[in-house]
């Protein structure tokens, strides 16, 4: 029902699920943190309402074509120009991929509630469950952890526990946000490190 109001195809990683994950971070953050509820209800809700492919050359767009669209839907249900404007930064800066730096505190929540459903074991099965529709295997066999070569999470997995997951932590705009991402953090990091030991029981742990 909801992905029929929004309108747009969802992947397993983007679903009803992952809004839902990210509203009850986004509750959990506010919390501690204050913010808007009106406000973060309608980012959380409309922050993915356009889909692009993780690999489609507009996925850096994606959050600034869901901002717009997102605009219109609260502009049809006679929002205020303020209340909409800050559901539309909202949305364009929780990307990663964009880099919009968040400027007011329901998009600095946003931001942090997204990325906490992109670490920890939520975030290991949404990355193992991308690379599976794109077809990209786990790692490279003679090379896993990437020693003796360029990171390349386009062609394996594993190399995106480096390019990206294994980043986020840093980047959190929040106290609660940090503190929770630290925990999600370690967990990413024990499975690289255990998945290498199995693939390769002598190879050495990666450390970040």
């Amino acid at each position: 029902m909801l992905q029929a109001t929004l309108g747009e195809p969802m992947d397993a990683a983007h679903d009803v699920g992952h809004l839902l994950r990210v509203w009850g971070n986004a509750e959990r953050l506010m919390a501690e943190e204050g913010g808007d509820r009106p406000v973060l209800t309608a980012a959380t809700l409309l922050h993915d309402c356009v889909h692009v492919p993780k690999d489609s050359p507009l996925r850096s767009s994606a959050s600034r074509m869901a901002a717009e669209k997102a605009a219109h839907v609260l502009d049809s249900l006679n929002w205020t120009a303020g209340d909409v404007e800050k559901v539309r930064h909202a949305i364009e800066a929780h990307s990663f991929s964009a880099g919009i730096v968040p400027t007011t505190l329901e998009a600095k929540i946003l931001q942090d509630a997204d990325r906490l459903d992109a670490i920890g074991h939520i975030g290991i099965a949404r990355c193992f469950h991308v690379s599976g529709q794109m077809n990209r295997p786990i790692c490279d066999p003679f090379d896993p952890g990437a020693d003796r070569r360029a990171l390349d999470d386009r062609a394996f997995a594993m190399d995106h526990f480096q390019t990206k997951l294994l980043t986020l932590s840093g980047s959190f705009q929040t106290a609660t946000g940090r503190r929770l991402a630290r925990v999600r953090h370690d967990k990413v990091q024990d499975f690289l490190n255990g998945l290498l030991e199995e693939i390769l029981p002598d190879a050495v742990t990666v450390s970040q």
